[in-house]
């Protein structure tokens, strides 16, 4: 009789402590940061190494308001030269200079595992640019060759068109992985839609700081960036762990 109660009673202690393992297991927290994530676009200062003809920087920020959204933005800076032509044959240089600001939301579609902190984000932006355009020289054709053989005119004074602005629309999907800790790399592609830009018929806008280049009877335009941030934390909200049905 007694060997009876006391299987009974280790069966119950037994019992007491799984209910008690499970529902410490159920009830553990985990506190996720929530602050500001600034870095750089890296693909910009390579560029601007390689090739001669551009220079650019832009820097980058998000700000976490919850555990799927994020408000975030772009400030860049961007110089480029070209040149247009026909075939082998050149018509004019050009050069723009100026800036732009992106701000709009990131919404994060990936599920962490307990304790990560990854992120793949669709979003959108609204962007602004204030730029100014320099055609640097021109050739000037003469369409009666007939009897005049002779090479086309070149024009070599520069002349700026300043004050010029754009509005754009951008949907925006990437990917941020954290490397080390709070040190995240990055990537987004980006596909941008013209509302509106100032010009003059003398000289359209060829190029538009942030948007890249504006092509002929298109609104759309594509633009990418790979990024290195680091997130600063500002405080911790407990999220509990989801267990696995």
């Amino acid at each position: 009789m007694l060997k009876y109660f006391i299987n009974i009673f280790i069966c119950f202690i037994c019992f007491c402590g799984f209910a008690q393992v499970k529902k410490n297991r159920d009830s553990v927290v985990y506190k996720e940061k929530y602050g500001l994530r600034i870095g750089v676009d890296l693909n910009r200062p390579v560029l601007s190494i390689i090739d001669k003809d551009f220079t650019g920087i832009e820097i980058v920020g998000d700000y976490r308001l919850n555990e799927k959204l994020f408000l975030s933005g772009e400030l860049g800076d961007e110089e480029r030269t070209d040149t247009e032509g026909i075939g082998n044959t050149a018509l004019f240089n050009y050069t723009t200079s100026g800036n732009y600001l992106k701000l709009g939301l990131d919404v994060n579609t990936y599920t962490n595992w307990f304790g990560e902190q990854n992120f793949i984000t669709i979003g959108g932006r609204i962007a602004f640019s204030s730029f100014s355009q320099t055609l640097n020289d021109f050739n000037i054709f003469n369409s009666n060759r007939f009897f005049n053989d002779s090479f086309p005119n070149i024009a070599t004074s520069p002349e700026e068109f300043s004050g010029r602005n754009a509005v754009w629309l951008e949907f925006v999907a990437g990917f941020k992985i954290e490397t080390f800790k709070n040190i995240y790399m990055g990537i987004t592609g980006r596909l941008g839609f013209l509302i509106t830009q100032s010009e003059q018929e003398r000289f359209p806008n060829l190029w538009i700081p942030g948007f890249n280049r504006v092509t002929e009877n298109s609104n759309f335009g594509l633009n990418y960036n790979y990024t290195i941030s680091y997130f600063i934390p500002f405080y911790k909200k407990a999220k509990k762990k989801r267990e696995k049905k």
